[in-house]
Order: C-alpha cells, then structure tokens, then sequence
C-alpha cells in the first residue's frame, strides 16, 4: 500500500469527540485531524503529542499538495483531447441547420421541410442504434483507439456532405457521422470516469460538454463568414461542411498516438501518481484490473430500472437539445433578420449556455448533487419554451423581440447544462466498469430517442410561432423535471435506508465489493 493510502486509512479511523479538529479536506468533503489539546495518556507526553500532531499535519498537506498537481496533469493531457474532439463532433453533426440557410435545403433536399427532418433524423438512427455498443468497445478494448476510429467515421461522413448532390446522399453521409459519434459520445464520458472521482467528474464532463456551446457559437461564426463566400464553382454550404469536416481527420490521429488510456498502464504518470490515482479511485469503487466487459455488470445494467429512469430524463433534454441543434436558426431568422444576421445571432445564446453550464457543474461536484442542478436546468426549459409559445411571433414589438430572444437563450442554456450533469449522475451511481459502460451507452441510446422526434416537430408551415414544437418540448421539460427531482429524492431515502441498515457508513477508502455486487455492494452510496 502506497504512502497516500495508508494515510487516508489512517485518517478515516480518527472519530469526531475524540480530542480531534475538524477540518476540510483536499475533496471537498470533511475530516479530522489530531489536534494539539490531547486527552487521556497522551497528555503526559506533550512533546511527543505535538510531534505526533505536526507529522500528520504535514502528511496531509503533501498528500493535498501531490492530489492537486495530479489533477492539473490529467487536466492538461486528456481535457484538450475531450475538448477538441466534442467541438469537431457538435460542428460535424449541427451544421445542418445553418447549411439549410445557406441552399442546401433548395439544391439537394428538393426544398421539401420532411426531407430535411428526415436528414436529421437519420443521424439518430444510427447513433442510437451503436450507442451501447460503441461504449462497451471502449471498455473492452484501448478507450484511445475506439474513440479515435469514431472521429475517422464521423469525420468521412461529415466531409462527404459536401459531395452529396440528391438527398439519397445526404441520407447515407448522416447515418455515417452516427456511427462515429455513437463510438464517441459517452465512451468520451466513461474514459473520464476511469481517471476523475464523483468529485472531480461533472465538472471535467461539463468542460468537454461545454465544447458543445462552444460550437454552436462557432458554427453560427463560421457560417456568417461562409455566407459572404460567393464563388461561381462551389456553394456556400459546401465550403461549410469542407471546413468543418475535414480537420477531423487530423485530430484523431493525434487521439490514437497521444491521448491517454487507462490509469493503470499509462506512460502519463509516474509510479508515485499512479498509486495516488487508483487510491482516490478506489474510494469510490474498486479499480479493475482487466479491460474485457464483465456480463454481469451489463445485466445489472440492463435489468435496473434506475437506469431507464435517468435515460427518460435524458431523452426529455435531448428533445429540446434536438430543437435547438436543427432549428435555432430558423427561429432566429423568425425574430425578423436576415440569413446572415440570424447566423450571428446564434452566437450569444451558446456563450450563455456555456458560463452558465461551467458554474453549475462546479456546484453539483462541490456539493455532490446532481439531482436538484437537473431540476433548476429544467425550469429554465420550461420557461424558455414557454415564452417562445406565449410571446407573439407575428408583428412584434421591439419588447417582444427582446423577450423572444430572451427565450432562446433560456432554451439553449437549458438544452447544454444538463448533459454533463445527468451523465455523472448515471456514472457515479454505477458500482463498476462495465455496469457504467452499459449505462452511459443507455442513456444515449433512450436518450436520444426523442431527438428523432424534435427533427419533425418545426415545420415551416407553423413557422414563426412553431406552436407544436414549442407546446411539446414544455411538456417533455415538465416530464423531465418530476422525473430528476424524484431520482433525487428517491437516493436520498436509499442512502439513509443504507445507514441505517449497515449502522453508518464506511471509513473513507474502504474496499467495496463492486465486482460482484455492483451498486448494491454493502458500503456503496448513490450521488444525489
């Protein structure tokens, strides 16, 4: 056992009222220290006492000391590769909406408002379909070559967009980016999960997520820029998708050759940092030291109906998620601006979204809940999409312009921040690997099911007021929110049934048995 474990032993056996100081740990959470004043024999020895007192003191500061400079090393070697790779996947997979602006619906989808739906939709075909299993190839084999294929595939198909001249075309290069970001999405999120604690991960989840905001903003740039490209040879959206596919290519190379694997092989880290890595994880469940996917950690997965609930939720902020990605801006455009305008106008919504998902995703890790941040998110939907129903989209004045846009930047706040925050709820409350590669393959693949929904539900027919798109996302919001706040409340009573039952809870650092006994090992304890 390494120095840093035998200390958080140590540490975790010292009871409150026992001659202790409390005092915050490194974590964020509590515990004790000896303090100077001790009691019983040891005040006969005061000089010994103090000795005692400062060597633990100084233990604990080197152990803070080594845990923040490890953190700071994954931050700076795996977060840019997360980072990059889910800003290369929001652009690949949401320039369809701006494309549409720029004559792709005219040339290549016959004009036809369902051809296009079904262009979007057909990207959820396969991205469902691959979700699980794109996720357990991470578990089974290096999570830096599964997730480097994927950004090859998304990134042909994306591409390839740009040669498609019938909508049979456009049809087939959208299932493509499907598959390579089915390999992609929460295999990304289970990656993160065999490096980051529960109380490190919705925060480092959230700053890749965040890429997704961030491309959005970029798109709408990008496609302002484009839109002032007028060559005789080649269409405006054609340089759209040349421009935001191709560097794809290069960037999963640079996944396969440098982006780290798993802690317990990696040539990242030093012996020293290695031991301090799997002891922190540990903490939360038992490290596992092979990488095939144990079955049993899957029918766990498969047959527990938390995990269907969560993906519900998932799927509720997907549909508004799918409403924004394809049809932002349309609605944009429907506040009265030109092409061009509207494509700028995307912008600050995703810079809202953006702060607004970084800050939440730093309480939910800070206080370890992810229940009540998913319920606040879902308010904000529902009055986003609320206003956009309510406010008059005809002839409307200055004021109503004004709340309208207000309304936007509500629904793409609400669509953004709870993705990181429901993933790191589904994966901290998996007892091991293969359980949470399952889950996180679930959410997407319930998840996104409404997302197939959202790419018909704005036809232009209804457009400004989009009346049906905006009725059922207020509903799917509501849905969304009964059913976080009661995952919330329903831990809760779990986690105190639990104390009750195994008379407290366990040292800090003790074994669990989460190889056999997944969540309902004795000693493990749900996230909020």
């Amino acid at each position: 056992m390494s120095r840093h474990a035998a200390f958080a032993d140590e540490t975790t056996e010292i009871k409150p009222g026992q001659g202790l100081t409390e005092v915050e740990d490194t974590e964020g959470g509590r515990d004790y220290t000896a303090s100077l004043a001790q009691t019983g024999t040891r005040q006969t020895d005061p000089e010994k006492s103090s000795s005692h007192s400062e060597a633990g003191l100084t233990h604990r500061h080197e152990h803070a000391v080594a845990t923040r400079k490890l953190l700071l090393k994954l931050d700076l070697t795996i977060l840019p590769f997360a980072v990059l790779l889910y800003l290369s996947a929001y652009l690949d997979r949401g320039n369809l909406g701006n494309a549409r602006l720029q004559g792709l619906e005219a040339q290549v989808l016959n004009g036809s408002d369902t051809n296009y739906s079904i262009a979007l939709s057909c990207f959820f075909i396969t991205y469902i379909l691959f979700s699980i299993p794109g996720t357990l190839l991470a578990k089974q084999f290096n999570p830096s070559y599964t997730i480097a294929i994927g950004a090859l595939t998304w990134s042909l198909g994306a591409t390839l967009q740009a040669a498609a001249f019938n909508r049979a075309g456009l049809f087939v290069c959208r299932l493509i980016v499907g598959v390579g970001e089915a390999m992609f999405g929460q295999a990304m999120a289970f990656h993160l999960s065999l490096w980051y604690t529960k109380k490190d991960l919705a925060k480092r989840v959230g700053l890749f997520i965040s890429a997704g905001a961030l491309s959005g903003a970029f798109t709408g740039l990008i496609s302002y820029g484009v839109s002032s490209i007028h060559h005789p040879k080649i269409e405006a959206w054609k340089v759209l998708f040349l421009i935001e596919g191709l560097p794809s290519f290069v960037l999963a190379v640079c996944v396969a050759l440098f982006m780290p694997s798993r802690p317990e092989t990696s040539k990242l880290l030093s012996e020293d940092e290695r031991t301090l890595c799997l002891t922190r994880l540990n903490a939360d469940s038992s490290v596992e030291q092979h990488t095939g996917v144990d079955l049993r950690g899957v029918t766990r997965c498969l047959t527990d109906w938390k995990t269907y609930v969560v993906s519900i939720s998932y799927s509720c902020m997907n549909l508004g998620l799918g409403s924004v990605g394809g049809f932002l801006p349309t609605i944009i455009k429907g506040l009265g601006y030109s092409n061009a305008k509207a494509q700028l106008f995307t912008v600050p919504p995703y810079v809202v979204a953006l702060v607004f998902m970084l800050l939440l995703t730093t309480y939910s890790d800070r206080y370890q809940t992810r229940g009540i941040p998913a319920t606040a998110v879902f308010v904000i939907g529902i009055v986003g999409w609320a206003i956009l129903l309510a406010v008059p989209a005809h002839h409307p004045t200055a004021t109503e312009l004004h709340v309208r846009y207000f309304g936007c930047i509500c629904v793409v706040t609400a669509g953004y921040t709870n993705i990181p925050i429901i993933i790191s709820w589904q994966s901290g409350n998996t007892g091991n690997q293969s359980q949470r590669a399952t889950s996180l393959g679930m959410l997407n693949s319930l998840g996104q099911c409404l997302g197939l929904a959202a790419a018909f539900m704005f036809p232009s027919t209804e457009k400004p007021q989009f009346r049906k798109g905006c009725i059922i996302n207020v509903a799917f919001q509501c849905l969304g929110l009964v059913l976080v706040l009661g995952m919330s409340l329903y831990y809760r009573w779990e986690n105190k049934r639990r104390d009750k039952v195994e008379g407290g809870r366990p040292p800090r650092g003790a074994a669990l048995d989460t190889m056999e006994q997944h969540d309902l090992a004795p000693g493990f304890r749900y996230v909020p």
